[in-house]
């Protein structure tokens, strides 16, 4: 994003929006002079999600022109759950131009949505020089919806003024949700990280959707609008348009699954807002239980049936790319483990699974592991016997046997059993949903073709730099696309509840298999 190469290296995020703030604000107020941005028809900016800087004349000028909303229609439907997954769901979507009086229609039938709420509008302002994109507008709509019967699947639509899906020639525009069951049931979600934008992140969402996953997790490295990840010399390639082609191309699957992304190292955006995740902002609405809204707004939990979900924020403890290493102060860790202590407490809860970007364990030639992670949170998901760790960062697929004290409890074969309460912890790095894939030390190892090794040569990244290692819990490596399949299915009082997961190849094979049970309390 123009950042000196280095001293970006060396910058935080904060440090880096500052450097670009003064930067394109000089620069503007001499082209143009300054400029206030405020409300647009419908809604209103979000805090640190918009530019508050000066902006160049050309801009404020276009915004001002008006466009006849037949003409526009919206993109890039997406779906959120709220904190709870039984009566809240927020619908976002895009439009490529302003348009007035912005609106979702729901309800039981595709006949009958009469039930009209109106949208808030996220305007995302990003001025030539900042990166690739050009003085480049985006507008971002939300609508939140609550009071949803548990277990329901209801019919949606969105417009605004001069465009009403309900028309007869829109009805083809509607789409669909269901919120999660009232009690716990059978349910499948899905999961990959580092997807960006073609032909193999396409692939992937047309697979998941044909697993009809309640739900989808993206582990972090969602678009890559920022190539570089963490203001490193590539960073002049980015390009805020990537997002538009990236929900355009997801909204097959995210129009009707919930889409829950954690956020990556590529998802902080420097010009947006101090933290970098001034975009994220402004392109999602996901729930608001966190720690700390205003630094980590991709913290966050949800139950749905058995199942409690985690997204952490890894951009806070990493030593590897560290630009917003301490951002939280200890709060997300504190956080982290009142969550843990709480869904183990619960006799709703069977199972914890937690996600985020950076690995605590992998072998991968690019990043390997992350030393932050082993040292803030592997500690607590052992304390508190997490069921099940996914990632993404390194871009393929590999899978541990049981881990415990940073060492083997159990090997895992393909087809094996754990037992968490006891064993120790399974982690899963599922990174191959699209982008360039990495490599591997030791040669690949997977269903029908296994290649059992005794030891892999890897490295682990620490405060003082890189550290080499030799380790025993590499169980299944995967040098392709692919993504993740994980069925949950609950169990009486006594007996094993499950989660079956599978590694599933791009091509729809599956290259891995494997169960975790516990016994319902």
């Amino acid at each position: 994003m123009g950042v000196p190469e280095k001293l970006a290296e060396r910058m935080t995020m904060a440090e880096q929006h500052e450097y670009l703030r003064a930067k394109f604000s000089r620069r503007n107020m001499i082209r143009g002079g300054a400029v206030t941005l405020g409300a647009v028809a419908g809604g209103t900016f979000v805090p640190g999600a918009v530019a508050q800087a000066a902006v160049p004349t050309r801009a404020t000028a276009t915004s001002t022109e008006k466009v006849d909303g037949a003409l526009v229609a919206p993109f890039g439907r997406h779906l959120a759950f709220g904190n709870d997954p039984r009566t809240e769901i927020t619908v976002s979507w895009q439009v490529p131009a302003e348009v007035k009086k912005p609106f979702i229609r729901i309800g039981a039938h595709p006949w009958d949505l009469s039930r009209k709420i109106e949208a808030e509008v996220r305007t995302l302002y990003t001025p030539a020089g900042v990166g690739a994109s050009g003085d480049h507008t985006q507008y971002y709509l939300h609508a939140k919806l609550t009071h949803l019967r548990p277990g329901k699947t209801y019919y949606y639509g969105v417009g605004h003024a001069g465009f009403d899906p309900c028309a007869p020639h829109l009805l083809g525009t509607l789409g669909t949700f269901t919120t999660a069951p009232s009690h716990a049931e059978p349910f499948t979600f899905t999961a990959f990280g580092d997807e960006g934008v073609g032909y193999h992140g396409l692939a992937n969402d047309a697979l998941l959707l044909g697993q009809n996953p309640a739900f989808h997790l993206h582990a972090g490295d969602i678009a890559y609008a920022d190539p570089a990840g963490a203001g490193k010399k590539e960073d002049t390639g980015f390009d805020s348009r990537i997002w538009d082609q990236f929900l355009a191309q997801t909204e097959t699957v995210a129009k009707q699954v919930p889409w829950m992304p954690a956020y990556g190292n590529h998802d902080m955006e420097a010009w947006y807002s101090p933290n970098g995740y001034g975009g994220e902002e402004a392109r999602w609405t996901l729930p608001d239980n966190g720690p700390d809204k205003k630094n980590l707004p991709g913290v966050y939990s949800f139950v749905y049936g058995n199942t409690a979900i985690i997204s952490l924020d890894a951009n806070d403890i990493s030593f590897e790319i560290p630009p917003n290493l301490g951002i939280s102060g200890g709060t997300q860790t504190k956080w982290l483990e009142g969550q843990l202590k709480k869904f183990r407490a619960s006799k709703d809860v069977d199972f914890i699974v937690i996600f985020f970007h950076h690995c605590a364990y992998c072998t991968s030639t690019a990043h390997a592991s992350e030393g932050g992670v082993r040292q803030e949170w592997v500690p607590l998901f052992e304390k508190y016997t997490v069921d099940l760790v996914i990632n993404g960062h390194n871009h393929q697929y590999e899978r541990t046997d049981v881990i415990k004290g940073n060492a083997v409890t159990k090997k895992l074969p393909i087809g094996g059993t754990a037992y968490p309460e006891t064993d120790g912890v399974v982690y899963v790095t599922a990174g191959a949903a699209g982008r360039s894939l990495y490599a591997f030390t030791a040669p690949e190892s997977y269903e029908g073709h296994e290649n059992e090794v005794d030891s892999v040569a890897s490295f682990i990244n620490l405060k003082d730099g890189k550290q080499n290692e030799t380790v025993a819990w590499s169980r299944v490596r995967y040098l392709n696309y692919s993504f993740l399949r994980v069925d949950v299915t609950p169990a009486h009082k006594g007996r094993l509840a499950t989660l079956t997961v599978r590694g599933i190849a791009e091509t729809g094979a599956e290259v891995d298999h494997f169960t975790v049970a516990r016994r319902v309390r």
